[in-house]
């Protein structure tokens, strides 16, 4: 039987086996606890290098640069002449004082109107004057206002209303005036662009003018609203062509039931945009006294590319031959649109290129609200500036261009123009060389839309002071400075509701005067007193009736006085709605003396003249035998 206490005895043999095994386990135990660590430390390793390989390159050390200097524009080292403007509209003699019609329904056309021409309707030697009117709308009660448009005889500084017997007495819904001898008859004629229908005015001498309107042909259609108008000759036959804007498409019935509303209440009015564009016109001139419209075969009929209703809503207007390929250009400033330029080949066709040649748009590709427009030679014969006026808080544009090329830069902030202008409205404008000192000054017309505008925009005012900016010349960096009182006087800078602007010698004592016209106000005609010293020369171009038309508008006259080259273009067409004198003025600063004239006939003849007198009137007639190079 066994023993339960007895303890069992392993064979030798076994026990043997077991201290192995045993020795066995603690020998893995051993490597695996090695290995653990060698794999710890090949981590270890790896991260290290890996951060070493990945790790951010060390920042460069902090070194303090020099802060760029504020540049600050320095205003020229050179001080506008003192020329002082004097208002002698009373004591000219002239009463004449705009009816615009409104009395209260705020309808789009009282607030644009209206034009004049300065003009020698009666061939004896000075500048008379045509004010367009407007009229009392039909369907209100009549007033005791003036509805008829005023002609005014320049009798030596003095005007003598003659009007009633001249035939000029229109009574309509006028806009804008071109004057031109449209038959080569050595009289000048009158067109005037109006709300419907347009009229032409035949002047038959001795001072009478007969309506031709439907012979002619250019009433134009009953819906249209004509504003600017100018005479060119486009395809260089000899005899003028007439060129017509037309604004948006306008109606009674549309105008008030937009509802136009100012800001806080009240009738305004109305918007550009709120309107459709128009197509101007282009009359080709036959010759017989008749002319034919042209404008869609001409390709001056441009639409929108996106909807394809028509595109322009016109109020501005000038003629240049910008490419110098020998034919008259067409740029249309347009408001609220793109402004357009019409390449005239020479073969009767005119194509758009305002977009392409960078007239069209500001510099940020937008459209402005474009008014007034003037051509100008700029920098002597180096380039030809384009000024635009624009609404408010749309700086005027001067686009610049070199002679002979169609590429425009807007060069209004560099020259200093751009910064005085921003602030007002701009409707009409013009070049002038006020102090004859040879360069072109320009001169602006400014007035609001609406007469209630500084209720809701307390930088606005309706009546605005116009400006005059000297030409300090491009060798001063900011070349056009802004005249105040100190320089002008008083009666230049007076606010008013501007609208047209002209100029003319009205007193015949070599320098230039100015006209301002208001919508719904008088007029102011401004003397200009100058007392510089300064010495001058005005010329008279006469075409032949053949070749080039008779009152020479195209051509370009060259005076070399020195070094300096002026260049000035016959063109009455400048402005808004209006028209300045055909005698090209040129101021000669010190000089006495010039040294050449070259006169650039519209249809290409080249004419060399002999120094003529100066501080005195020529007049220069178109040879036979000019050279056609």
């Amino acid at each position: 039987m066994s023993n339960p206490q007895a303890v069992e005895m392993k064979p030798k043999a076994v026990e043997e086996e077991e201290e192995e095994v045993l020795r066995d386990d603690a020998e893995i135990g051993r490597a695996l606890r090695r290995s653990l660590v060698a794999l710890i430390a090949l981590v270890a390793v790896g991260g290290t290098l890996a951060f070493y390989l990945s790790r951010p390159e060390a920042a460069p050390p902090v070194r303090e640069s020099e802060l760029a200097k504020v540049s600050v524009r320095e205003m020229p080292d050179v001080q506008v002449p003192k020329v002082t403007f004097t208002d002698i509209t009373a004591e000219a003699g002239i009463e004449f004082v705009h009816n615009n019609g409104a009395v209260g329904d705020k309808l789009l056309p009282e607030t644009m109107g209206g034009g004049a021409a300065v003009f020698d309707f009666d061939n004896d030697g000075d500048q008379d004057i045509l004010f367009i009117n407007s009229k009392d709308w039909p369907w209100d009660e009549p007033s005791d206002r003036l509805s008829k448009s005023v002609l005014y005889r320049n009798d030596g500084g003095q005007f003598v209303d003659v009007s009633e017997t001249s035939g000029l007495d229109l009574t309509d819904y006028a806009m804008g005036v071109a004057v031109g001898d449209f038959d080569n008859d050595d009289r000048v004629d009158v067109f005037i662009a109006s709300l419907h229908h347009n009229h032409l005015f035949r002047n038959v001498g001795e001072g009478r003018f007969e309506d031709v309107t439907d012979l002619a042909g250019v009433a134009g259609e009953e819906d249209r609203w004509s504003t600017s108008a100018g005479w060119f000759d486009y395809d260089n036959d000899g005899d003028l062509d007439l060129f017509v804007c037309n604004y948006v498409g306008w109606s009674r019935e549309y105008d008030q039931s937009q509802d136009f509303q100012l800001v806080g209440g009240g009738r305004a009015y109305g918007r550009p945009q709120n309107f459709e564009g128009t197509f101007p016109y282009l009359y080709r001139n036959e010759g017989d006294g008749t002319f034919t419209d042209v404008s869609e075969e001409s390709g001056i009929q441009i639409r929108n590319p996106s909807t394809g209703v028509p595109l322009s809503k016109s109020l501005g207007l000038a003629f240049c031959d910008f490419d110098a390929n020998g034919t008259l250009d067409v740029i249309v400033a347009n408001d609220t649109v793109q402004n357009l330029l019409l390449s005239n080949d020479g073969k009767g066709h005119f194509t758009e290129v305002g977009a392409l040649t960078g007239i069209a748009f500001d510099s940020s590709g937008n459209a402005r609200g474009a008014m007034g427009i003037d051509v100008a030679s700029f920098r002597g014969r180096k380039a030809l500036a384009v000024a635009i006026g624009n609404f408010s808080n749309e700086m005027t544009a001067l686009y610049v261009t070199k002679f002979g090329r169609m590429q425009f830069y807007d060069e209004a902030v560099s020259t200093g123009l751009g910064p005085s202008t921003r602030l007002l409205l701009t409707f009409g404008l013009v070049y002038v060389d006020y102090d004859l000192d040879g360069r072109s000054d320009l001169f602006c017309a400014n007035g609001h839309l609406e007469e209630d505008i500084n209720r809701v925009q307390p930088s606005q005012h309706y009546e605005q002071p116009p400006q005059l900016f000297w030409n300090a010349g491009p060798e001063h960096g900011t070349e056009f400075l802004a005249a105040d009182r100190s320089h002008v006087g008083e009666d230049l800078l007076r606010p008013m509701a501007g609208r047209g602007a002209a100029y003319a010698d009205i007193d015949g004592d070599g320098d230039l005067d100015l006209l301002i016209t208001a919508t719904g106000r008088a007029p102011r005609l401004l003397r200009n007193d100058q007392q510089l010293g300064h010495h001058w020369l005005r010329l008279k171009l006469e075409g032949d009736g053949q070749h080039c038309n008779r009152d020479a508008i195209g051509s370009w006259v060259e005076i070399k006085v020195g070094d300096e080259i002026i260049r000035q273009q016959v063109m009455p067409t400048r402005s808004y709605l209006s028209q300045v004198e055909l005698p090209l003025t040129f101021g000669l600063g010190a000089a006495d003396k010039v040294d050449r004239i070259t006169v650039h006939w519209a249809d290409g003849a080249h004419q060399e003249i002999d120094p003529l007198a100066v501080d005195q009137s020529h007049v220069i007639q178109r040879p036979a035998s000019a050279e056609i190079p």
